[in-house]
């Protein structure tokens, strides 16, 4: 995943974290706005989250987090 996108969706994660709690769920989705103004960068986190991780559509933000944080 390219830095970019690390850093856009650790952001995202930490502002629903500090808004929700850290039982707050999340999904790929959520690092895009709702057009579909950057497909390259979209199909990359969908890889990142399907192929690579095999996550759920809904996973906990501070799994995401760490997983993103820690480079996987």
């Amino acid at each position: 995943m390219r830095q970019s996108l690390r850093e856009k969706a650790i952001a995202i994660c930490d502002d629903k974290i500090a808004k929700k709690g850290e039982g707050v769920g999340l999904s790929f989705y959520a690092f895009f706005s709702n057009r579909n103004d950057q497909p390259d960068v979209l199909m990359e986190a969908a890889e990142w989250w399907i192929k690579t991780h095999q996550l759920d559509h809904f996973e906990k933000a501070v799994k995401v987090r760490a997983l993103i944080s820690s480079g996987k």
